[in-house]
């Protein structure tokens, strides 16, 4: 599950991209729709929609995960659900984020995330053992969070369990925090799935995954991406700590998409990507706060580089970009995960990001997992892990430019209609290559 939770108190983080600025009106054409795909294309892709059904749980596909090509849409689904926020494996790292109001105010906050991620019944790792190894109520992460920064947090604390849910299993957390103010440890209830984080754009679906079955998928067509996360000309340099806790200085315009070791990118650095619309299925996710989201997906591994998501009335309500870095060659194909997240709620324009900083692999001892996962820990306040980050964004004028809309893709699926004050600051950003903070009138 994701190691960065900000959550209450505490602040969850998510992801950036590197830096392009203005909306080329003149730029080829980089998408196009499932009536014109390339023969090659349609060898990957199975256009079925009623495929077989595993018989112990029919709501899956029959082919086991991670699946054969070609591809149906529903399989491309199960496929990007690997790659949660939080990672699907054991690890540690600094969980850096920071969020930014309509009108600059900039809050900032790092915590420790290490994650333990519980063993299965059959020994698999990531999704697939979630799938076949891990029944509906069993868990499946536990995440402990602690806050070292702002100096006013220190001392506060998280820890959560994450189950695999179902119909007939509901839960699918288990949350306690603690302040040194209470000096006490206090059990939350359960959040709802849309429910945004504390300070934060993002809801706990978007940091901890969605089920794959709770939605319909279709494929829409085909993409190519330059960007996703976008540094602003005014931050050249970002500060990245390795895995073992120096720091180095990265050049903005260096970050690629999915980091130096993905092997299909595009001759110009672009990453070719299917796109997919999902809808809810009402019998799973009853009034979801997002009836319809659309992944653009890496055609090889199917990792989301942008995720859009329209509310009840059809209208875009909120853009996530990421930048991905290959974290674990023990996971194969599935081993990407966040470096870089950027969130924005449209209907607010209120921003977040996210920083996996400083992470490195950790297989948790049994006293490990015993002590340091499990809510009493908290109240000790014990810094197991004391790693290092200065990859926060120092001021608002260094803040992530707001995501590209591209307004001219897949136009019969993507309604996005904004405000007068929105289109107008995306306009001063796109010329000045940074964000522009209009003053309110008294």
């Amino acid at each position: 599950m994701q190691l960065g939770l900000t959550l209450s108190l505490f602040v969850f983080s998510v992801c950036f991209a590197p830096a392009v600025w203005a909306d080329s009106p003149a730029a080829a054409k980089t998408w196009r729709v499932v009536g014109e795909l390339t023969e090659a294309e349609r060898q990957l892709f199975d256009p079925r929609t009623d495929t077989p059904r595993d018989p112990e749980q029919p709501y899956m596909p029959a082919e086991r995960y991670p699946f054969q090509p070609p591809y149906t849409a529903e399989e491309m689904g199960y496929r990007a659900m690997e790659f949660s926020h939080s990672p699907r494996w054991s690890c540690n790292f600094v969980d850096v984020s920071g969020a930014l109001t309509a009108h600059g105010y900039l809050i900032t906050d790092k915590m420790h995330s290490p994650i333990f991620y519980v063993p299965n019944a059959k020994g698999m790792q990531g999704l697939e053992g979630e799938l076949y190894g891990t029944k509906p109520g069993e868990p499946t992460r536990k995440i402990t969070g602690q806050t070292f920064f702002p100096p006013e947090n220190l001392g506060n604390q998280m820890f959560m369990t994450q189950y695999r849910a179902g119909q007939e299993a509901l839960t699918r957390w288990d949350l306690f925090v603690y302040s040194p103010t209470l000096r006490r440890v206090r059990r939350q209830p359960q959040p709802r799935r849309g429910d945004k984080l504390a300070q934060g754009a993002e809801s706990f679906d978007d940091i901890f995954g969605r089920d794959p079955w709770e939605f319909s998928w279709k494929l829409i067509g085909v993409d190519t991406l330059s960007q996703t996360v976008r540094f602003p000309n005014t931050r050249p340099t970002v500060t990245l700590g390795r895995s073992d806790g120096t720091l180095h200085d990265v050049p903005t315009d260096q970050i690629k998409m999915m980091g130096d070791d993905y092997p299909f990118y595009t001759r110009e650095g672009g990453i070719d990507c299917w796109v997919l619309e999902t809808t809810v299925k009402e019998e799973w996710l009853p009034d979801y706060y997002a009836p319809k989201i659309i992944y653009w997906l890496d055609k090889h591994y199917f990792y989301p580089l942008r995720i859009e998501q329209y509310g009840r009335d059809g209208n875009l309500i909120f853009v996530e970009t990421r930048i991905a870095t290959y974290r674990n060659p023990n996971m194969g194909d599935q081993g990407y995960g966040l470096l870089f997240n950027h969130y924005w709620d449209v209907t607010l324009d209120y921003m977040r990001y996210s920083v996996h900083d400083t992470h490195h692999l950790k297989e948790w001892s049994t006293g490990d997992q015993e002590v340091f996962f499990s809510p009493g820990v908290l109240p000790r306040v014990w810094y197991f892990a004391q790693l290092k980050s200065q990859s926060e964004v120092p001021v608002p004028e260094q803040y992530f430019l707001r995501p590209t809309l591209d307004r001219e893709k897949f136009p019969g699926h993507r309604k996005i209609e904004l405000s007068v004050d929105i289109e107008e600051k995306i306009r001063a950003q796109e010329e000045a290559g940074h964000l522009v903070f209009i003053e309110e009138e008294d």
